[in-house]
């Protein structure tokens, strides 16, 4: 057949690379002139101190930071019957996140389990049977339906007549699903705050509020602290760019600043694409577009599913990219710095704001990779979760933010961080919309808040339109780069 792909995000790339492996004719159209969508870098330069003429530079992945679940990019590259190594590489950490709050506690998460055990309970008085209940609790939720729900369409029939299905749906219960994350992470941690708030920040992961988000969401530390946190050598972005040559290995025709103005449909049917242009025939198409602008910008005469594209939407992000002219040995690759009160962080959210107090996971690549910073220098990729685009003042808020986050480095690490800083660039959600087109900035299409969120996300096919598919972060399973790929697994199972 031959088939369109609207968009070169991962999920889109990633179908590419699927159905070319199948013998399939797939054409990629790409509105900007880059492939990755958010999965995707840039640099800044600075002039050198010595030579005019000198450049200082600092590279950056521009959008996600974190690699978990690496079984999903193995298993694309075995789909294509391709050996991985050819073209990807990375390794295991041995540390998942740094955390610091502001009353100078400072703890490592190490990958082993029993390290961070002994960890948690020198640093926060906590014992390590409470920390391997809980990473247990999370491992037996994921086991029983990590697979099973992520892997497979929620919309087809056939996912739901297994033997598997009818045990998890028997045992449902126990996930906690009728509580929320915040209230299951207290049970679990027996009321520990700090360590309830470590395990609460995972719901950031889907851009969700643990005070409001289903108990179910604790499965999401096994991600990292049960499965691992990896690193990919080169950076993110080299991600994008196995993905990439992958395709184009199996014949995947790549059309870049290629901006798709409509789905052609006819009786029912997907039968091509209005772009540059012109009118290009297709027997399937298949959107890596944000469902929602897919539906309101090339789908303007069909029916809409407005009750799924009116959800609530998920928070998005303010990142600062700063070029800092001084390493930090304290910090590694990943780092947290909390809040001192989470709750009224969220509440701030749920009103669209951002607070005077805002959790700062900050980003370092050069940890791992030197060359994306000048000797003795560190890029940091600053992210702090906001709420996504309601028409907010987003000058106003990213300047009070600057400051406040200024204020709680400088404190953090008891230097004048303003001086550290040598280039900059800025991401908001108003950006984030414009650069990806990713509705209202929402880095995951629509929240998890609510109990049966992953029921009611955009199914991977349409239902009224025929040869008509979605991937993507913004439909079923969700946000993130594993859940993106398998996104593409589910359209690739089930294609006809």
């Amino acid at each position: 057949m031959k088939i369109a792909i609207i968009g070169a995000g991962v999920a889109g790339l990633a179908t590419a690379a699927r159905l070319a492996s199948k013998g399939h004719e797939v054409h990629v159209f790409e509105a900007n002139s880059y492939a990755g969508g958010k999965l995707s870098e840039f640099s800044l330069a600075v002039e050198g101190e010595k030579r005019q003429d000198a450049l200082r530079i600092y590279r950056f992945d521009a959008g996600p930071s974190l690699f978990t679940m690496p079984q999903y990019i193995e298993d694309l590259f075995k789909a294509a019957d391709v050996p991985i190594n050819d073209y990807f590489s990375y390794s295991t950490m041995p540390d998942v996140c740094h955390y610091f709050w502001q009353d100078g506690t400072a703890l490592t998460a190490w990958a082993d389990q029993d390290k961070f055990a002994e960890e948690v309970q020198n640093k926060l008085n906590i014992k390590p049977l409470v920390v391997k209940k809980t990473l247990a609790d999370a491992k037996r939720k994921y086991d029983l339906t990590g697979v099973i729900f992520l892997e497979n369409s929620l919309h087809k029939a056939k996912t739901w007549l297994t033997a598997k299905v009818l045990k998890s749906l028997i045992l449902m219960p126990t996930f906690d699903i009728f509580k929320t994350m915040n209230a299951t992470h207290e049970r679990l941690a027996e009321g520990h705050s700090k360590f309830v708030q470590l395990l609460n920040r995972f719901a950031t992961y889907n851009g969700s509020n643990p005070y409001r988000a289903s108990g179910m969401l604790s499965v999401i530390p096994h991600f990292e602290h049960g499965i691992g946190c990896f690193y990919p050598v080169g950076g993110m972005n080299t991600i994008t760019q196995a993905v990439y040559n992958l395709g184009k290995t199996k014949g995947v025709q790549f059309h870049f600043n290629a901006l798709v103005k409509e789905i052609i449909v006819e009786n029912g049917q997907a039968k091509g694409l209005k772009v540059l242009n012109q009118e290009q025939r297709f027997d399937r198409i298949v959107s890596n577009m944000d469902v929602y602008f897919t539906y309101k910008k090339l789908l303007p005469h069909e029916k809409h599913p407005d009750r799924t594209l009116n959800q609530e939407r998920s928070t998005s992000a303010l990142i600062f990219y700063w070029g800092v002219k001084q390493s930090f040995p304290q910090l590694g690759l990943h780092n947290i710095f909390f809040s001192d009160n989470y709750k009224q962080e969220f509440d701030a959210l749920e009103r669209g704001d951002v607070g005077n107090d805002p959790t700062i996971y900050v980003n370092i690549t050069s940890k791992l990779t030197p060359t994306d910073a000048p000797d003795a220098c560190e890029n940091w990729f600053v992210l702090i979760n906001v709420p996504h685009n309601q028409g907010q003042d987003w000058q106003a808020i990213t300047a009070r933010t600057r400051k406040i986050v200024i204020k709680k480095m400088s404190k953090a690490l008891n230097i004048d961080f303003q001086k550290l800083i040598e280039v900059e660039a800025i991401l908001d959600p108003l950006s984030i919309e414009a650069k990806t087109a990713s509705f209202s900035g929402a880095l995951y299409g629509t929240s998890s808040n609510a109990l049966m969120s992953a029921f009611m996300r955009h199914p991977n096919f349409s239902s009224s339109i025929e040869g008509l598919y979605f991937v993507g972060g913004s439909v079923h399973p969700g946000g993130g780069i594993p859940l993106a790929l398998l996104s593409a697994k589910i359209v690739d199972d089930n294609f006809k």
